[in-house]
């Protein structure tokens, strides 16, 4: 029997310690955190949604020599799932944050998400029980948001069935040259439900899709309830977790000060037209989200909001005139953050700029602190008595290394 890949909660510091060290602006002490138990969580408060606004964004084409890697996760909500929904949650940022530095000569790629729920009875769902919480996107905010509103329910897991949604209703893309994955985990056999998961799996190969298994369980149980089976047919990966795995994280010294950072970059973003004001509240609503998971959580969600990957063009008027999606002299005045409503066309574009500025030398900041503290992770880790186990940014990491190989792209 193969040895199991663990899928460990990153558990940090208790809450109120973490907003100290916010507050403060002191450095955490560099000693490991105790576990802690994990609690059913109520769902986060949603943000209000302005009028004749979408529910979400549609992902602005890539550029034509722009990478895309395109990653779909289906999530077993059901009953027992609760580690599992903690561990996406508290993963999240790590995951997103691999592709941090990742260029095909040259050029970053457009990442894009996708979530499905399917073992769950909650509102949305079909007669099978099956949800796509969210398409593709690049909004990685509204992302986090979707997860944390996710909830436990029912119990009929159909894996073929919903693999076969996401493999059909998803605007994959056609680019031959785009890294286009799923990954599905859950605990029940294969096997059940409708759709027969040999032709779901094969459907979504001919489609140039790569399926990759997460058994959470038993690594010869995952074996004989076809999960290894099933990603064999569509070149994918077969992994087995323990989905209630805690185990202890290591503070570093530079943990508080990017996460006060990360909560500073905040203010460098500049709301405009309706649907500004919600995301900004989204967003502030998400740094809440992951600091009462851990101090560890925030800190990945401030390195990933330094990089390239976190860009809110269709709310932020700094990143949508970088990128050319807003002419800042047409903006009407009553679209505009009061501080610039009474700008010229120069005065708008400077006032931006110098929000620009601001959050370059905090991305940069964050940036290199992130490379101090990875630093001293390694050395850390080093000195434990037994190596770590195998997280979800590991899992995912090890299957995106092999298929970024075949497509040329570099992710260090």
């Amino acid at each position: 029997m193969k040895s199991a890949l663990k899928l460990p909660v990153i558990l940090g510091s208790a809450a109120v310690l973490a907003v100290s060290a916010l507050l403060l602006g002191k450095p955490a002490p560099v000693e490991p955190r105790p576990p802690t138990p994990l609690v059913n969580r109520p769902a986060t408060p949603k943000v209000p949604k302005a009028p004749g606004t979408p529910a979400v964004v549609p992902v602005v084409p890539a550029d034509a020599k722009q990478p895309i890697i395109q990653i779909a996760l289906l999530l077993d909500t059901s009953g027992s799932m609760q580690g599992l929904l903690d561990q996406a949650r508290t993963q999240l940022w790590n995951i997103v944050n691999r592709f941090s530095h990742a260029k095909r000569d040259g050029v970053a790629p457009q990442l894009q998400i996708a979530l499905y729920a399917y073992g769950n009875t909650e509102p949305g769902a079909n007669a099978n029980e099956i949800r796509q919480v969210l398409p593709f996107t690049t909004d990685l905010d509204l992302l986090s948001e979707r997860l944390f509103s996710l909830q436990i329910s029912g119990g009929d897991e159909h894996c073929g069935e919903v693999i076969h949604d996401a493999t059909r209703q998803l605007a994959w893309s056609a680019n031959p040259d785009a890294m286009r994955l799923i990954f599905i985990a859950g605990n029940e056999p294969f096997t059940q439900g409708p759709v027969d998961f040999d032709a779901a799996v094969k459907g979504a190969r001919e489609r140039g899709i790569t399926v990759n298994t997460i058994h959470c369980g038993d690594y010869e149980q995952g074996v004989s309830g076809k999960w290894k089976d099933a990603a064999a047919l569509a070149d994918g990966s077969y992994m087995n977790i323990d989905h209630n795995q805690r185990v202890v994280e290591l503070a570093a010294p530079q943990d508080a000060e990017i996460a006060r950072l990360g909560a500073e970059l905040n203010k460098t973003y500049v709301a405009y037209g309706a649907a500004g004001r919600q995301n900004q509240l989204r967003q502030e609503a998400q740094d809440q989200n992951s600091l009462g998971l851990s101090l560890s959580s925030m800190v990945s969600r401030s390195v990933t909001k330094s990089s390239g990957n976190y860009s809110n063009e269709s709310w932020d008027l700094v990143d949508a005139v970088k990128k050319n999606q807003v002419d800042v002299a047409t903006v009407r005045a009553d679209d505009l953050p009061e501080p610039m409503r009474g700008l010229d066309a120069a005065g708008r574009k400077a006032w931006l700029e110098t929000r620009e500025q601001e959050r370059t030398q905090l991305q940069q900041r964050i940036q290199a602190l992130n490379a101090e503290r990875e630093q001293f992770l390694t050395e850390a880790r080093k000195q434990q008595a037994a190596p770590g186990t195998a997280t979800l940014e590991g899992a995912i990491g090890q299957v995106v290394e092999r298929e970024a190989k075949k497509r040329n792209l570099t992710l260090e």
